[in-house]
C-alpha cells in the first residue's frame, strides 16, 4: 500500500441534507464525528426530508458558532436562525430515516416556523439525544455500532484522485462537496479506497465496511440548488454493480480521538 496517504478536508453535516462544514480537525464518535447529522428536518408524517426530494435545501448554509448552529439562505445571511447545542424539546415517539424508527426530539417551533418559512415545506427540526441509539446494519457493523441521523453509516470516505478520474470523464468537472464525504485523502491511485480495510489516521483506528452506493442527491448543485443528470450518468457507465452505482467507501471507527488535515491515512 503507498505510504503517501494525507487527510486532505474533512466535513461535518451537522443538520442532515443541509450544507457541510469543512473542518481542520475533527473529533471522531462511534456514531460519527462529533455533531455530524445530529439534528434533521421531518415533515408532518416524521419521515426525514431530503435533497433528493426538496433541492433547494443545499442553499441553506451552516456555520459553527461556540454552542451553536447559525442557519441561513445564501441569498441573504442576515436573514438567519441560531440552533443552541443543548436545547432540546419535548420527545416524539417516533422519526423515520429510511426503514429505521427511533424517538428524537423537537428542538422549538420558533426554529421550525423560519424552516418552514425559508424552504416551503412544512418542516420541524428534531436533534438525536444521547439516550437514542440506532444500530448500523449488522451487516456492516464491526462492535454493534450506533449511528446518527446519516443515511446508515457513520463516516464516508473519498480519495481526491477518485473525484479526479470522474472529472477527466466530464464536460465539467464537479466539485467533492457533491458527495458529501466526511474524510477526503490525497495520494494513491484512483479508487484505492475500494481496496481498504482497516485504516489509522493519527491514533484512530477505523474500518472500511462497504463502499457507497450513490443516489440523485449527488446531482444537485451546492451552489444554485439545480439537479443535472451527473455525476450519476457517467460513473453509470464504469462504477455500477448490479443496479448500484458506487462511489466512496463507509466507514466506522473502533476508536475515538481527534483527527486533522494533514494527518498520514496509513493502511492495514
Amino acid at each position: 500500500m503507498p505510504t503517501n496517504l494525507i487527510i486532505q478536508d474533512l466535513y461535518v453535516y451537522p443538520i442532515k441534507s443541509l450544507a457541510g462544514i469543512r473542518l481542520q480537525e475533527a473529533k471522531v464518535e462511534e456514531r460519527g464525528f462529533e455533531l455530524d447529522r445530529r439534528w434533521m428536518l421531518i415533515d408532518e408524517s416524521g419521515r426525514f426530508v431530503s435533497q433528493r426530494t426538496f433541492p433547494q435545501m443545499a442553499l441553506l448554509k451552516v456555520e459553527i458558532e461556540s454552542e451553536w448552529l447559525k442557519v441561513y439562505h445564501v441569498s441573504s445571511s442576515k436573514d438567519f436562525v441560531r440552533i443552541p447545542f443543548n436545547e432540546e424539546g419535548e420527545e416524539i415517539s417516533s422519526v423515520t430515516v429510511w426503514d429505521d424508527e427511533m424517538p428524537a426530539r423537537l428542538v422549538n417551533t420558533q426554529i421550525d416556523a423560519w424552516f418552514t418559512r425559508v424552504l416551503g415545506i412544512n418542516a420541524r427540526l428534531v436533534k438525536m439525544p444521547l439516550s437514542t441509539e440506532r444500530k448500523v446494519d449488522s451487516r456492516y457493523a464491526v462492535n454493534a455500532e450506533s449511528v446518527s441521523f446519516a443515511d446508515g453509516m457513520p463516516y464516508l470516505l473519498i480519495g481526491e484522485t477518485s473525484l479526479d478520474d470522474l472529472n477527466e470523464r466530464l464536460a465539467s468537472p464537479l466539485p467533492m462537496n457533491r458527495f458529501r464525504p466526511n474524510i477526503v485523502f490525497s495520494g494513491g491511485e484512483p479508487f484505492i479506497e475500494d481496496s481498504f480495510g482497516g485504516i489509522q489516521i493519527g491514533a484512530v483506528q477505523m474500518k472500511v465496511v462497504k463502499p457507497c452506493a450513490r443516489c440523485v442527491m449527488t446531482t444537485v448543485d451546492q451552489e444554485t440548488g439545480l439537479k443535472a443528470a451527473e455525476p450519476l450518468k457517467t460513473l453509470a457507465t464504469y462504477r455500477k454493480v448490479g443496479n448500484k452505482i458506487l462511489f466512496g467507501q463507509n466507514v466506522v471507527a473502533l476508536s475515538g480521538g481527534i483527527i486533522k488535515v494533514g494527518d498520514k491515512l496509513t493502511v492495514g
